[in-house]
């Protein structure tokens, strides 16, 4: 690509509400350094830690302006000096990128790109990334989920939660899901979910409890962690609750970990080593391979819309799969 090519993207050049997401038409494309790859974007991924960064909330923050989004698919238009896995015409994803996703090109590090199977479509290889590896991680790195444990997956109909489903269901969990309208309860069952709960109904605690025959839970995905308190109590003896999200501060009784001996783990996919993120990316092509893995694409946006999509991933009344922009 010319050295002097123009793109779409959009641009955060203050931290605050969606309205700060700028699309521009006369971005510089960007260009692979070594151990980089260029890709042409034909679709990117919105997850919600993307809000929480563009709000200014998040513990890191980019230095601005930049490009929001890590979870890209599309095909390689270059590679870098050193790169020998990809050429020019590979459809491929993406878990982080160099310069952005919300954009007509981005640059990723070759150790962040992945394959994508011809049996996958852009939006649901833009679907992948983010959602699938934190949720393998969540689950099998850092709760150590077993096979014959039971999982309770909170926001089940979400990109994560689905993701999470599929997993569980897949490695042999006996999986409930929650989610926050009838259609996603439908989705979550869908997907691997044995049973579905509505979290917007009162009770629904006691009826999950219900459900494990009072015994309660072995782990808990958590992705708001405004459950916390209530998740302590479905657990099980010597449960564990991964925490995959947060929006907001939440109070405890510690005492609730110590009657079960539980314990609560935090969650950050940027912390995964690259022996990590090797054994999940296996598990992840065998579920490709074996058809378990499929990706579900919720509500898609144009390019110009990505302030709308940031609105809505985080008002809407209930997740129904993977919000993706499109190009």
């Amino acid at each position: 690509m010319a050295a002097s090519a123009l793109m779409r993207a959009v641009r955060v050049s203050e931290f605050g509400p969606p309205s700060v997401l700028q699309l521009v038409t006369d971005a510089p494309a960007p260009n692979p350094g070594k151990k980089q790859v260029l890709i042409r974007v034909r679709a990117s991924g919105v997850n919600p830690v993307e809000t929480y960064i563009r709000a200014g909330t998040y513990a890191r923050k980019p230095a601005l302006p930049y490009t929001p989004g890590g979870d890209v698919a599309g095909v390689v238009e270059g590679v870098g000096g050193g790169v020998t896995a990809y050429q020019p015409g590979d459809r491929v994803f993406t878990t982080s990128t160099e310069t952005g996703g919300y954009a007509e090109y981005t640059v990723a590090a070759v150790d962040s790109v992945y394959r994508l199977p011809d049996a996958l479509d852009f939006p649901q290889g833009a679907a992948i990334g983010a959602p699938y590896f934190t949720a393998y991680r969540a689950l099998f790195q850092k709760a150590q989920a077993r096979a014959g444990e039971t999982v309770l997956i909170h926001g089940a109909s979400g990109g994560v939660g689905v993701a999470a489903c599929q997993l569980s269901r897949a490695l042999g969990l006996t999986v409930l899901g929650t989610a926050g309208t009838p259609q996603g309860m439908e989705l979550v069952l869908a997907n691997g979910g044995h049973q579905a709960f509505n979290h917007r109904e009162e009770g629904y605690t006691d009826r999950i409890m219900e459900a494990t025959g009072g015994r309660g839970v072995d782990v808990v995905v958590e992705m708001l962690s405004s459950n916390l308190s209530k998740d302590l109590q479905m657990l099980a003896f010597g449960g564990r609750v991964a925490v995959v999200g947060s929006r907001a501060s939440t109070e405890i009784n510690p005492r609730d970990t110590m009657v079960k001996e539980s314990s609560i783990v935090g969650v950050g996919l940027f912390l995964a080593t690259p022996e990590e993120r090797r054994a999940c990316a296996a598990v992840l092509y065998a579920g490709m391979e074996a058809g378990w893995l499929r990706p579900v694409v919720g509500r898609r946006y144009p390019l110009n819309q990505a302030a709308q999509a940031h609105h809505d991933i985080i008002a809407c009344p209930g997740a129904l799969g993977k919000v993706v922009l499109t190009m």
